[in-house]
């Protein structure tokens, strides 16, 4: 039992990682599964569109998926158009485009890692740039080739071309090997932007190291004990209700947080080096009914982000 609690708390501790681990085995066996089942590269001038879409389209898709799972997401959104002071409150009005930005970053990884395994594979990107007709690509790409390399560059993808057998697989390998380049690229660079983007956050926070240990330790109880009374409370509602209306009597009394609770509780959290709040609701239950909307410091993400699993 001590070695399955072990276990067991390793992986809990490690969520996250796994959680990206598990995300990108997803990528690229949907990626695997998009060309080998519904790719099929046209071999005409509509290559260069129809190679883009497969790259581009599906990395959309995720971008668009991930904004509707954000949790943090709709706690900005809910109410903005009732209550514009909600996502530009007064003496901050930036907020917004931070937290905004947080939220996109999170949810640009599917995108990202969608683009990086497609890109190694090469098989779309080979479709669309054989497809390409800018002169001045085709001259590079040509460079010492047959004139028929300008006229059937489009044919090279499915294997068809009337160019010799050298020829035609120098131009895969070429078309490939850029492919995977900007693969690379594309990870080195994102790599560096989350190193650069993590140290610098880090470099200006006010928490210490232990300190924000403790609170996301917090935040992960606090979020287990709300769905659990979340449960509870439901459950309880509903019983009264239905026994008050199948016994035909008068409900008994129930307490319940005000709108005006449920809407404070429902702020993004914002950091105050004046006070020692570990949440939103934390600081609802200590300052009671007083305006919680007051001066912004730091937007935390892992109060508001719930993570991947």
């Amino acid at each position: 039992m001590d070695g399955i609690q072990t276990i067991l708390k390793f992986l809990i501790n490690r969520k996250t990682a796994i959680g990206y681990s598990f995300m990108a085995l997803l990528t690229v066996g949907s990626e695997r599964l998009f060309s080998l089942v519904a790719f099929k590269c046209p071999c005409s001038n509509e290559n260069f569109i129809y190679g883009l879409v497969f790259l581009f389209a599906p990395a959309w898709v995720l971008l668009v998926i991930g904004y509707f799972m954000n949790s943090r997401m709709w706690k900005l959104f809910t109410g903005c158009c009732l209550n514009p002071r909600k996502i530009f409150p007064k003496g901050n009005s930036c907020s917004f485009f931070y937290v905004f930005g947080q939220i996109t970053l999170n949810v640009l990884i599917a995108p990202v890692m969608w683009l990086s395994v497609a890109l190694l594979n090469g098989t779309f990107y080979e479709c669309a740039m054989s497809g390409l007709k800018y002169p001045g690509y085709l001259n590079t790409l040509c460079n010492n080739k047959s004139v028929r390399c300008w006229e059937e560059l489009n044919k090279v993808a499915c294997g068809k071309t009337t160019m010799s057998s050298s020829e035609s697989e120098e131009l895969k390998l070429t078309l490939q090997a850029q492919s995977q380049v900007l693969g690379w690229c594309i990870i080195v660079t994102t790599a560096l932007l989350s190193l650069l983007t993590t140290c610098c956050a880090r470099c200006q926070s006010k928490i210490s190291h232990l300190q924000m240990k403790f609170w996301r330790i917090y935040i992960e109880k606090e979020r287990e004990q709300l769905e659990q009374l979340f449960q509870l409370y439901a459950t309880k509602l509903s019983e009264r209700n239905l026994t008050s209306f199948f016994e035909n009597k008068e409900p008994d009394a129930f307490p319940m947080p005000t709108f005006r609770a449920w809407e404070d509780a429902s702020q993004l959290y914002s950091f105050n080096s004046s006070e020692q709040h570990y949440s939103t609701l934390h600081r609802l239950v200590e300052d009671g009914k007083k305006d919680i909307s007051e001066e912004r410091e730091t937007m935390l993400d892992f109060v508001d982000g719930r993570e991947i699993v």
